[in-house]
């Protein structure tokens, strides 16, 4: 079943919509290639899942670290001349990080499902496929690749959408980590069954302005809902220091991603340890 596109926030900006109008165009030539069911074969290889949420929970450091393995941006360009996800995701581990997270995206990130199987294969964390799952599809690569859990964006999704994807997500031993930009998108998802990650995008989809006060703001409305629900929350993006992780730690949030500005860095295990602990 090839999922109809349904973008909820209209008001998104030009190249975000290109992007989901390509991954339907991608996700329609899947289906062509292969079907669900040889795409469900593919699972008996697959690695054993890890427990993302349990890293996130029993990680020494608060707010845990989500690192990110990214190589362009389609806003800023190519982040590091020397790209090397698999060295990348070591220096990750080696420094301290929790989980890691794994672009996946082609066009425009650059990324691919066999990146996320090659540090599937190098890395002991649990990984976190970054991709614009519009579709099951994607979601049975994702496991098939290696990952441990799966990023879904409310802004491109239906409230059906997001609670089928959960489903097959859950059903498959993953975990969803759902992303929210604003109180609205955040409502939205506390409705759905079974939430146990969301992600606060501090960035605007509108505008792509960053604002931390994003985070402290959505988590100031609905954080006693939240933790009635026993849901971990990441904030995402705008974060570069320790008293940045403290700033959101504080306001509630159990973990952050941070990616393009360790990246940047010419010791990235330096970078890690010095922005978890402070050094």
């Amino acid at each position: 079943m090839i999922y109809p596109l349904t973008t909820v926030n209209t008001r998104l900006q030009p190249i975000l919509r290109e992007i989901v109008w390509h991954k339907k165009q991608e996700v329609t030539q899947m289906h062509q290639q292969m079907s669900l069911a040889s795409l469900q074969r593919q699972l008996t290889a697959a690695p054993t899942v890890r427990d993302f949420l349990t890293a996130l929970q029993q990680n020494p450091y608060r707010p845990g670290l989500i690192a990110e393995v990214q190589k362009t941006s389609p806003l800023y360009g190519k982040i590091r001349t020397d790209f090397d996800p698999i060295a990348i995701a070591k220096a990750y581990e080696r420094g301290g990080a929790a989980c890691v997270s794994v672009f996946t995206e082609t066009a425009f990130f650059h990324g691919s499902w066999e990146t996320l199987r090659a540090i599937r294969q190098r890395v002991a964390l649990p990984l976190l496929c970054k991709e614009f799952i519009i579709d099951p599809c994607q979601i049975y690569l994702a496991r098939a690749a290696g990952a441990d859990a799966v990023l879904l964006i409310a802004a491109i999704l239906t409230d059906r959408e997001l609670q089928d994807f959960l489903r097959v997500i859950h059903y498959l031993g993953m975990n969803a980590l759902v992303e929210v930009h604003n109180l609205s998108e955040l409502d939205r998802v506390l409705k759905l069954n079974d939430i146990r990650l969301i992600g606060i995008n501090n960035q605007n989809l509108e505008d792509f302005t960053i604002d931390l006060s994003t985070t402290q703001h959505l988590l100031a409305a609905r954080r006693s809902q939240l933790q009635k629900l026993g849901i971990i929350v990441v904030s995402e993006s705008g974060l570069y220091t320790n008293a940045d992780l403290s700033l959101v730690a504080e306001a509630g949030a159990h973990a952050v991603i941070v990616g393009e500005s360790l990246i940047k860095q010419e010791n990235i295990e330096m970078a890690v340890r010095s922005l978890i602990k402070g050094d």
